[in-house]
């Protein structure tokens, strides 16, 4: 064989055998994992993200660390996640709000459609309406009636503007007539704080983090804001069985990365957290803290959050709701 012909030989071969080696996917993760939460520690968000962070821990291999960034409804979180490389070392807990909800209301310094990328939807949660414990109010019913008398004096908490809990406020003054007041807050930590106080009346809430007031009669739960009863509150009403069809604000939690996060990343993510949501004591944890464990993949994620804004946008609209 001609002498260049064999050296040209051995090149080709020899790149063929590292070619493997030079494009294999990076490993993941190679130093600790941090999870932003964009509320205050305390709330419904923050409980979910400590409750899977020591599993995801161990498939992992690697350390998941919790950061709360309260405020804004969480968009300071997803600033700071989008600020960070996009490797999937920093991640952020996702939520109706900053996703679906407040993009509709303001402009924020990233588009949640495209700058966010779902991982995987983790529960869908029913919300409750919980008042503080001194007010002559048990019920739903109650509720409108003492509102109705008394228009104004009724302040009702929540996690901040163009929240879950705050649209589910401003539809119960629609659809009920009613004026009450809202009152934001940078977390549901803060907000159950100054609720048990009195500072406050009312909040609408994920059961995870409000269950154990009611449990121990700080707060009274006056209605469960879904289709169907929740089997952690058999003995609550829904609120269509008050006489308000239709009032079902349901929050999700999810998992979300920066845009540009690797593929394979994202692959390692999804997988390892919907082993964790299958393991048995954390699905029965979430079940009975009033959550629907889901563990979707991105593409189905990536669907709902599509239906998720449609549906809000016909409610914004219907409220008339405005963030100043």
């Amino acid at each position: 064989m001609n002498p260049l012909l064999q050296c040209l030989c051995l090149a080709v071969t020899s790149a063929l055998l590292l070619a493997p080696t030079a494009h294999a996917e990076p490993a993941y993760p190679v130093r600790p994992v941090r999870i932003l939460v964009g509320f205050s520690p305390g709330g419904s968000n923050d409980i979910v993200a400590r409750l899977l962070a020591p599993k995801l821990s161990e498939a992992l291999g690697q350390q998941v660390l919790i950061d709360n960034r309260p405020g804004a409804g969480g968009s300071i979180a997803a600033d700071s996640m989008l600020k960070a490389p996009a490797d999937g070392h920093t991640l952020m807990i996702c939520t109706t709000g900053l996703l679906t909800i407040q993009p509709l209301l303001q402009k924020p310094g990233y588009d949640p459609r495209t700058d966010i990328v779902p991982v995987s939807l983790i529960a869908n949660t029913p919300y409750i309406a919980l008042a503080n414990a001194a007010l002559p109010i048990r019920s739903v019913p109650e509720l409108i009636a003492y509102a109705k008398a008394h228009p104004g004096e009724l302040h009702f908490a929540s996690s901040g503007n163009g929240t879950m809990g705050h649209l589910a406020g401003e539809m119960l003054k629609l659809r009920a007539g009613i004026h009450i007041v809202h009152v934001p807050y940078k977390g549901t930590g803060q907000a159950m704080t100054d609720l048990i106080g009195g500072q406050v009346s009312l909040i609408f809430d994920q059961p995870i983090s409000s269950l154990a007031y009611a449990k121990s009669g700080k707060l009274r739960v006056l209605g469960v804001a879904a289709l169907q009863r929740l089997q952690s509150l058999p003995e609550v009403p829904t609120f269509a069985e008050a006489g308000l069809p239709g009032f079902d604000p349901v929050a999700w939690t999810g998992l979300c990365a920066a845009k540009g996060t690797p593929a394979h990343v994202l692959a390692r993510l999804h997988l390892d957290l919907v082993q964790v949501l299958r393991q048995p004591e954390i699905a029965q944890r979430l079940v009975q803290d009033g959550m629907q464990v889901v563990g979707s993949s991105p593409d189905e994620f990536r669907e709902f959050l599509v239906a998720e804004r449609r549906k809000w946008a016909a409610v914004i609209k219907e409220v008339q709701l405005r963030l100043e």
